[in-house]
């Protein structure tokens, strides 16, 4: 267990039934992480939307602004931007979306509203927000979870849930952006799609099938409250988009296959599994299928029940690194660590610069109580947290881990040291996950154990110097 473990966020609307989603890499059960305002963290959907978003952004300029596209756990259709720096795209953008080409127009569309500069009334909001927990607080989305997780056919169901009801209005007001901002948004993203030689055809389906369907928050498409779609605007978008060289060029067949997979892995996970099993019959057996029932079948029958299934999957395709990750995952959830370890090594084998794989083999290494074990969790971490400094559940991993080592140490300095690190890591855990007083509080006990002005100790003071932006 963590140092220090999280009491989980309280905030919730009163209307609002949380929907605790389990499963995903990196939400595992020793702790509340930054997940738990409201986002997936799931390193092969992060990996396939960093491929469908590098060549809009490297067209668009925005290649050297490293900007983070967080997936926001909601079935509806939306997305937004913040910033320069932060996309938000609700995990319902890439369920609906038949085609990688329909998910890369949304991102091309937003893509425009940062060159535009149509957040400038954002910016000095956002600026200093240094999570993506802090920045949908800000955004009045307040955090919420519904409970801890339980025994482990039931893992998969628990899920993390975005409060909307009265804090809605507050969201749209922020992101109210003009009729002649979209409309320039609409034209920067077809620029950036001719530039990457790909169909637009694919935002203007979106567009087009979110004007016909009225869903969401009080039977009102959410995205339509952002982005509102007068016809005169679907007429010229449509223009732009049928009068391009690239209009009849599809997607690839491989990033089609990723595509349909991390959509059957959103609805494993999202949908009741009778529902998954209906949506996703026996009789369709390809590989997507085959993975969406594997994970309906762990969260409704257990690990032993869905193991021959990942193994079938592995057979099937052995060099793809997600299938030995939710093997592993499986059977850490499950309470086996130690077979959890080998599949999780092999994991990060084939994707060694997948941060969240690293987070969860560190995890699964120190869950084996092994001490030989807890220097390669922390190479692991160590890495992982290199790629992705703002990992809450990484800073939690790495705390325990300095924690045991502290317990093993002999000499009084390396006890101290160790606890200090653990004290600190810890912190930044909490800072990450928008509890700043807990971050705060462990924030000064690990200054007090490191030497003024070194690195450790700078990093323990710039948490303590650190206060929430008003949003006024």
């Amino acid at each position: 267990m963590p140092l220090l473990a999280p009491s989980p966020l309280k905030r919730a609307h009163k209307h609002v039934r949380a929907s605790l989603l389990g499963g995903l890499a990196a939400v595992l059960l020793s702790s509340t992480t930054a997940d738990a305002a409201g986002m997936i963290r799931d390193a092969e959907t992060e990996a396939l939307i960093r491929t469908y978003a590098k060549p809009i952004f490297e067209a668009a300029g925005l290649g050297s602004q490293a900007i983070q596209i967080h997936i926001v756990n909601d079935r509806s259709f939306n997305a937004f931007v913040v910033d320069g720096h932060n996309m938000f795209i609700h995990a319902g953008t890439l369920m609906e979306a038949k085609t990688p080409n329909q998910v890369i127009g949304v991102i091309a569309h937003e893509s425009g509203h940062i060159v535009g500069g149509h957040l400038a009334r954002l910016r000095a909001q956002l600026a200093r927000a240094k999570s993506a927990a802090l920045m949908l607080q800000l955004l009045g989305l307040a955090a919420m979870a519904a409970g801890a997780f339980g025994g482990a056919p039931g893992l998969g169901q628990a899920g993390m849930g975005v409060a909307y009801g009265g804090q809605d209005a507050a969201m749209r007001s922020l992101l109210a952006y003009q009729q002649d901002e979209e409309s320039s948004a609409d034209q920067a993203g077809v620029k950036f799609l001719n530039a990457t030689h790909q169909s637009g055809r694919g935002m203007l389906e979106s567009f087009e099938n979110m004007a016909t369907k009225l869903i969401g928050v009080q039977g009102i498409n959410p995205y339509l409250q952002s982005h509102p779609l007068p016809q005169q605007r679907l007429i010229q978008l449509r223009e732009l988009v049928t009068s391009s060289p690239y209009y009849n060029a599809v997607d690839p067949p491989e990033l089609q296959f990723r595509h349909d997979l991390v959509k059957a892995k959103l609805y494993g996970f999202l949908d009741p599994p009778d529902v998954l099993f209906n949506r996703y019959p026996q009789t369709d057996q390809s590989l997507p299928a085959q993975y969406a029932r594997a994970i309906a079948t762990y969260r409704k029958s257990g690990v032993k029940a869905a193991i021959p299934l990942i193994d079938a999957l592995i057979a099937a395709q052995p060099n793809w690194p997600y299938f030995y990750e939710i093997k592993g995952q499986f059977l850490f959830e499950s309470g086996n660590a130690a077979a959890a370890v080998a599949p999780l090594r092999q994991a990060v084998s084939l994707a060694p610069n997948e941060p969240l794989i690293r987070v969860m083999l560190g995890q699964a290494l120190l869950g084996t109580n092994d001490a030989k074990l807890v220097d390669e969790a922390i190479t692991n971490l160590r890495t992982a947290l290199a790629r992705e400094d703002s990992s809450a559940m990484g800073y939690r991993q790495i705390a325990a881990a300095y924690a045991r080592k502290a317990d093993m140490a002999q000499a009084a300095g390396a006890k101290k040291e160790f606890l200090a690190q653990a004290e600190l890591a810890s912190a930044e855990a909490y800072f990450y996950e928008g509890q700043l007083k807990l971050a705060k509080q462990q924030a000064k006990r690990a200054k007090a154990g490191f030497v003024d002005g070194t690195p450790n100790w700078i990093k323990a003071d710039d948490i303590l110097a650190f206060e929430v932006p008003r949003t006024d």
